[in-house]
């Protein structure tokens, strides 16, 4: 019996150093889903291979959503496993837009090396910048993967060094293509010297010769150049290069493991997916260089003592520790995704959620292939599974009881668009509550509010596409049919200098009256600070009792919530409290928390209040002759083109913009290149609107609150 097979039926469990945690993550459109298809093929887990946009209507095994089916586009990360010569693949296929962007989070959050696409025309692009950036704040190795290199302009080489250029890798070319564009023939290992060829229907059939004749110096040069590339980065290979040294297949291989577990460098491979061309030296590949679960550093935070790091080893004797890491509402019930670090867990077992102390018993335990569910008896440090019946939230930690340990949460970015929505009729309010109730627990990037003022619901999230998609699977998923109002930038306010504020609030009433006083001042926080806001105690002598200070704090942070020019949050601002006075019976905590938020008032008024919009990264790309007309397009929408480049007859613009003036932005680049455009966006930073627009939008807002 196969290790997997074992796993499936819950007899006994695979060596963990055969087991691989993975992702495959790049920019929207470069084969990620098409890559993910033909892994499953080749290595047996599915039958017949099905395309993205495929005519016969089935769709990619991993987008299994309606939308993503119709749309051509991965919306959620889908889970997988699948077994290569003996090496266990968990394998998670992540969304490429940016919309999308907390899938990519969440899956990185748990894995343990990942699989980063690129374009061979392409290279590098917008949202590749940002995924390598995710990768870099979980500390992933990864093995480059150049693929589409059937296309003409391919050009593994450039790719290459694009990583270098724009990503800073220390990228190392471990194959050469035999051909290229619509010659692409097959590949060469320079470390092994073997030529491969791809044949059969499907690819399946490899063919392995000796290098051709016209690459055999080509060959040998690039194996020179790779054992010199990782003598750069590995002390061993390094001694073996200075002393000219013969270096081996293997040697070679676990120098380049070492360097890449390290994050010191990165193997660039080349393929097709499409094609059926290097997918299976891709899969040995991730054998050969990427990590095993024990072989990564997984830290915990022991609450019991003051959070000290607890380095948790993958011992399935071990205490257990899980990471749900991801939320689906299944057809029966909640589906927790979860990342088993320590210990083992089974069926039927206690557990407890360290968050709130809840113990939960797991009453069905699955492993996810798409879709499908396997039932599994155990799943073991290592492992990636599903658990039925078990109530909690995206981020939880759950232990079996014996530790207090809770993992680091993922980075959850901050939204940049709103919209509000209502339920078109009354008979749907109950499934839009339930919608939204449901959307907020799978997704930390999708928040709801009511706006008091307005009596409306606000839905936030990354961009009109993110909420586009909720608001049809409203409709399809709860039968309720929702109608949107125009979107609403995510405004922001904040301060320009320092401005003081000396405040008394004093209320006589017929008993014990009110009075609170205090003086300081605000100022902007330096653009670098991690917190929006920062509460700073110098009350010297007991002007304000200490008893009283934390009240103060609290009215502060009630005042930022709904700033004074617009109503948006207040970001960037230190409060200071430097004096004040006290009323022996008349004063209270009450009294102290209203001061404050009067104060605060009082003080951004004095220090030059501004609006901050969320300006966008834009990406544009098309064919040449449109050049003049996306750049005449994105000055129209106030917009700062960073850089133009042309690729193989495409020009790609990329430019700052902000998200205001984004609004209907697809509708004119299709029109302005005749649909052969597209374009991609993701936050770049908030800056403050310009004079004359600061001045309307506080305009409209008094506007609306004197109709109130």
């Amino acid at each position: 019996m196969s290790g997997l097979e074992a796993r499936r039926e819950g007899t006994e469990v695979a060596n963990i150093e055969q087991v691989r945690n993975i992702g495959i993550s790049a920019h929207i459109d470069s084969g990620k889903t098409t890559l993910s298809e033909r892994i499953l093929f080749y290595t047996g887990r599915i039958h017949a291979i099905h395309e993205v946009r495929g005519k016969d209507g089935v769709g990619a095994k991993m987008d299994s959503m309606d939308l993503e089916r119709e749309k051509g586009i991965t919306i959620q990360s889908a889970a997988t496993y699948c077994e290569w010569k003996e090496i266990q693949i968990n394998l998670i296929d992540t969304p490429g837009h940016v919309d999308f962007t907390i899938e990519v989070e969440r899956a990185l959050r748990v894995l343990d090396g990942a699989v980063l696409v690129l374009d061979s025309v392409a290279g590098v692009q917008s949202q590749s910048i940002t995924v390598d950036r995710q990768m870099k704040r979980y500390g992933v190795p990864r093995i480059a993967f150049v693929n589409k290199m059937d296309r003409s302009g391919a050009n593994y080489d450039r790719v290459a060094t694009m990583l270098f250029e724009k990503l800073n890798h220390h990228a190392v070319k471990i194959q050469l293509p035999i051909g290229g564009e619509d010659r692409f023939q097959g590949i060469v290992d320079p470390i092994g010297m073997k030529a491969f060829y791809f044949e059969g229907l499907n690819g399946e059939t490899i063919r392995e010769t000796g290098v051709p004749d016209d690459l055999k110096s080509a060959a040998e040069e690039r194996r020179r150049e790779i054992i010199e590339k990782v003598a750069e980065v590995d002390d061993l290979m390094a001694e073996k290069f200075l002393a000219e040294e013969p270096v081996g297949v293997d040697e070679l291989r676990q120098a380049i493991r070492r360097a890449t577990i390290a994050l010191k460098m990165t193997p660039v491979m080349c393929g097709s997916a499409y094609k059926n061309k290097g997918v299976q030296l891709l899969l040995d590949g991730i054998a050969l260089y990427l990590p095993n679960p024990a072989e990564v550093n997984n830290q915990a935070l022991d609450q019991k003592n003051d959070e000290a790091r607890i380095v948790l080893e993958s011992d399935p004797q071990k205490p257990f520790v899980g990471l749900a890491f991801k939320l689906e509402d299944g057809r029966y019930g909640q589906l927790t995704y979860m990342r088993v670090y320590q210990g083992s867990v089974k069926k039927g077992d206690f557990i407890v959620n360290a968050m709130n102390g809840r113990k939960v018993k797991v009453p069905r335990l699955v492993r996810m292939h798409a879709a499908e569910m396997h039932d599994v008896e155990e799943a073991q440090a290592g492992d990636i599974c599903a658990l039925f019946g078990v109530e909690c939230a995206s981020g939880d930690t759950f232990t079996d009881g014996s530790v207090t340990y809770t993992m680091t949460s993922m980075h959850v970015p901050a939204a940049v668009i709103d919209l509000a929505v209502a339920p078109k009729d009354k008979a749907g309010q109950a499934n839009f509550s339930k919608a939204l109730n449901r959307f907020t627990k799978e997704d930390p990037t999708f928040r709801v509010k009511r706006d008091e003022e307005s009596a409306q619901t606000i839905i936030s999230g990354m961009g009109e596409l993110h909420l586009d998609i909720y608001i049809e699977r409203m409709r399809r998923e709860y039968g309720c049919e929702v109608v949107a109002g125009k979107p609403q930038v995510a405004y922001r306010e904040t301060i320009a200098q320092r401005g003081g504020y000396n405040y008394t609030h004093k209320k006589q009433t017929g008993g014990a009256g009110q009075y609170a006083k205090i003086g300081g001042f605000v100022e902007p926080l330096p653009h670098d600070a991690v917190e929006p806001f920062e509460f700073v105690d110098e009350v010297v002598g007991g002007a304000v009792p200490r008893e009283f200070i934390p009240a103060v704090e609290k009215g502060f942070k009630e005042a930022i919530a709904k700033g004074p020019l617009i109503g948006f949050p207040v970001v960037g601002v230190r409060a200071v409290l430097n004096d004040g006075s006290s009323h022996p019976v008349d004063s209270s905590e009450l009294a102290f928390k209203i001061a404050a938020v009067a104060a605060f008032k009082e003080a951004m008024h004095a220090a030059k209040p501004l609006i901050l919009e969320p300006v966008m990264k834009v990406e544009v790309t098309a064919p040449e002759e449109f050049q003049g007309a996306i750049v005449g397009q994105l000055n129209q929408r106030r917009g700062i083109i960073q850089t133009t480049e042309s690729r193989e007859s495409y020009v790609v613009a990329v430019a700052e913009v902000p998200l205001n003036m984004m609004f209907g932005y697809s509708t004119d680049l299709r029109s302005a290149t005749q649909g052969k455009g597209e374009f991609t966006m993701e936050l770049a930073r908030y800056a403050p609107v310009p004079k004359a627009e600061q001045e309307a939008l506080v305009a409209e807002y008094a506007k609306k609150r004197a109709e109130r």
